[in-house]
């Protein structure tokens, strides 16, 4: 079956230099005239594949989408260089970069888990006064199921389920002889199993990409990699300063209710500054399962 879903071409590009040398693209679609709203992607995706959800947006919004390194449109460089502190840093050399090149407005970051952490370690007084230029970095935050807020786990449940997604992941095959092949395992996935019609192949097309001799298809962000990601996940998670962030933040999260597709998160208790809610009968992945809700949300903080 063909996708459903196919990713126009931006209206522009804008060209990101990272710290060691690496190349990032961003690129800006929707409503240039409105609200600047800036969104990336969870751990081993692409932020074309959320296009179900931010295009939605683009009626009313200036939309920037932005890949992290070694993901999506990126190539895939050293994995010394795959960690959050330099996640960090790349966010902002992409924030200063889309304002030199498409003029400077005030930001609303739109981050679903992996980069929603990368976004409040960048507000986060710890990693800020290292990092970070001067000026606010957001006006506003909207954050889809970041891996730090959920209700329900203690810190042993956290480490275990770290470990189990580690092991899965580093066992999760990296070449497919077909896209069908890939697409076939997604099929028997129950962590995409109220996905969107269409977004299978979305992911199809935009997860994946010929191997050098074109006998077969890769995925762009290797398992090693997205592993790697989760094992910082637990120790980068605690450094987020939840009472001295600098703007609003909303917390969309999965239904608490339904067993975790990825890592659970900490105590809401200690989050009394953050508004939160929650989607029913969604998971981790609720922007591809409901996106007209998750947009809807969007707009409903913002417009508040």
């Amino acid at each position: 079956m063909s996708a459903i879903w196919k990713v126009p071409e931006p209206l522009s590009t804008c060209e990101v230099a990272l710290d060691d040398g690496a190349v990032s693209v961003a690129r800006r679609y929707g409503n240039v005239e409105g609200r600047r709203i800036i969104l990336s992607h969870g751990n081993g995706l692409a932020i074309d594949l959320y296009y179900p959800f931010w295009s939605l947006l683009a009626d009313e919004f200036d939309v920037i989408v932005c890949d992290i390194r070694n993901h999506g449109w990126n190539p895939v460089g050293s994995i010394n260089q795959h960690n959050l502190a330099v996640f960090v840093a790349d966010l902002h050399r992409t924030l200063d970069a889309v304002d030199h090149q498409f003029g400077a407005k005030p930001r609303i970051g739109v981050y679903h888990s992996m980069s929603a952490l990368v976004a409040l370690l960048a507000l986060s007084s710890v990693i800020t006064d290292r990092l970070a230029p001067e000026g606010p970095r957001f006006s506003n935050l909207v954050l889809f199921d970041p891996p730090i807020f959920r209700p329900s786990a203690s810190g042993s449940e956290f480490e275990e389920l770290a470990e189990s997604l580690i092991r899965r992941t580093r066992r999760r095959a990296n070449r497919f002889e077909t896209v069908d092949d890939f697409l076939e395992l997604l099929r028997y996935s129950t962590a995409f199993l109220r996905v969107r019609p269409g977004v299978r192949e979305l992911m199809a097309e935009t997860t994946l990409r010929p191997s050098d001799d074109g006998e077969f298809h890769m995925l762009r962000c290797p398992p090693e990699y997205e592993a790697r990601i989760v094992e910082y996940a637990r120790s980068y998670g605690g450094l987020v300063d939840l009472e001295s962030l600098p703007c609003p933040i909303k917390v969309i999260g999965a239904d608490p209710t339904l067993p975790s597709a990825y890592l659970p998160t900490f105590d809401l208790d200690t989050m009394g500054t953050v508004d939160y809610d929650f989607l029913p009968e969604a998971t981790h992945y609720l922007q591809l399962e409901k996106p007209e809700e998750c947009a809807a949300a969007v707009r409903a903080h913002l417009d508040r």
